[in-house]
C-alpha cells in the first residue's frame, strides 16, 4: 500500500505555491531603482550653468546634482511604503535584497571592464569612462542607501508604534528628512571626485540641493503614496490594523 501511495505521488511533478502579496513586487522595483539610479549618477548635471549666484558661503546657481536626481527619491518612496506596510523587518529584508543585487551589478560590471576587448571593438575607452566610475559610484550608494533606508525604516516605524494609524504625513515626512539627510551626505562625499566636483562651494550645493529635492518630492507626491498604501493594505491579506 505504502509503494503504491509513493507511485503514485511521483507521477504528478510538483511546485510550491506563490503566495499572493505586493512585497515581491515593491522589493523588485526598489531593487531596480536603485541599480538604475547609481549607474545613471555617474553623469555630473548642472542647471543654469552660465549663472553664477551666491548667499553668502553657500552657492546658489549653477544648481549640481547628478543623472538620477529625478529617480533616486522613488526608492525612499517605495520604502516608505514597505515600512508602513510591512514593518521594520521586512523592509530591512528588502534593504538587504537591494543591497546584494547593486554589490552584484558592481561586480559584474567591474568584470566586464576588465575582460580583453575584441580587435573590432572600438568603444572601449568610452565603455571604461562611463563604467569605470561606476563600482566607487555604486559603493557611494550602497553606504548611503544602507544607513538611509534603514534609518527611514526605523523612524517611520517608530513613529507609528506611538500614532498607530493616525498622523501618516508625520511619520512620511519624520523619517524621510532622517534618512534622507544621512544618505545624501555620505553619498555625495563619496561620489562627488566621481563626477568633477573639487570645490566646497560646489559640494555643499550638491548636498542641499540633492536633499531639498528629494524631499520636496516626497511631500509632493505623498497624495500617491497615500494611496498606495492605502490601497496595499487593503489587498495585503496578513495587514490587520
Amino acid at each position: 500500500m505504502t509503494e503504491h501511495v509513493q507511485t503514485q505521488q511521483s507521477d504528478h511533478a510538483h511546485f510550491a505555491r506563490v503566495v499572493r502579496s505586493y512585497y515581491p513586487g515593491l522589493v523588485a522595483l526598489f531593487t531596480a531603482v536603485l541599480i538604475i539610479s547609481n549607474v545613471a549618477a555617474s553623469k555630473g548635471v548642472a542647471f543654469f550653468g552660465d549663472a553664477e549666484w551666491a548667499l553668502g558661503p553657500l552657492q546658489v546657481l549653477p544648481i549640481i546634482t547628478d543623472g538620477a536626481f529625478f529617480l533616486f527619491p522613488l526608492a525612499y518612496i517605495v520604502g516608505d511604503v514597505l515600512s508602513e506596510v510591512y514593518g521594520f523587518a521586512a523592509t530591512r529584508r528588502a534593504v538587504y535584497y537591494g543591497f546584494g543585487a547593486v554589490a552584484l551589478a558592481a561586480l559584474c560590471f567591474w568584470i566586464a571592464q576588465q575582460l580583453p576587448p575584441a580587435d573590432f571593438y572600438e568603444n572601449q575607452a568610452a565603455f571604461e569612462a562611463v563604467l569605470g566610475v561606476v563600482p566607487r559610484l555604486l559603493l557611494a550608494g550602497l553606504a548611503g542607501y544602507l544607513v538611509g533606508q534603514l534609518l527611514n525604516s526605523y523612524v517611520l516605524v517608530r513613529i507609528k508604534e506611538v500614532t498607530k494609524e493616525k498622523h501618516l504625513w508625520a511619520r512620511l515626512i519624520g523619517s524621510t528628512v532622517v534618512g534622507e539627510f544621512a544618505d545624501t551626505l555620505i553619498f555625495c562625499a563619496i561620489a562627488a571626485g566621481v563626477i568633477g566636483i573639487t570645490t566646497w562651494a560646489d559640494f555643499v550645493n550638491y548636498v542641499v540641493v540633492g536633499f531639498l529635492w528629494k524631499t520636496l518630492v516626497e511631500v509632493a507626491v505623498m497624495p500617491v503614496t497615500y494611496a498606495v498604501i492605502a490601497h496595499v493594505k487593503r489587498r495585503e491579506p496578513t495587514y490587520a490594523e
